[in-house]
């Protein structure tokens, strides 16, 4: 998983801050490689999760790598922009950032109450 994050991560950086004037290149099939990878990894790990708010957690995590996806798309969309993508990908990492804080103090908790 961390490694489809961090092919997304390098193909985001790398149009904005080493060629933001051109458009195409290697970066898309970077970019598509990490988002299918972290998608696969999404669809296939079984967390075995019994409480209702960690199983919604993980369930948004998926989600995150289905913006990634989306964002894909429109990486490869003929009339699709920038801020398409961007706009996408932004939205899964808020999404990942979110239930990367939430999902381990969720289980704190869960291990608290149990003792």
């Amino acid at each position: 998983m961390p490694v489809g994050l961090l092919l997304v991560a390098l193909a985001t950086i790398e149009p904005l801050i080493l060629h933001p004037f051109n458009p195409g290149g290697w970066f898309q099939y970077v970019y598509a490689a990490g988002a299918v990878l972290l998608l696969l990894c999404r669809l296939f790990t079984t967390h075995g999760a019994t409480d209702l708010r960690l199983r919604r957690l993980y369930r948004m995590e998926g989600w995150s790598a289905i913006f990634f996806c989306a964002g894909t798309f429109f990486m490869f969309y003929p009339s699709g922009t920038m801020r398409d993508w961007l706009a996408f990908t932004l939205a899964g990492a808020a999404i990942q950032i979110f239930t990367s804080i939430m999902i381990p103090m969720r289980q704190r908790k869960l291990q608290n109450t149990k003792k």
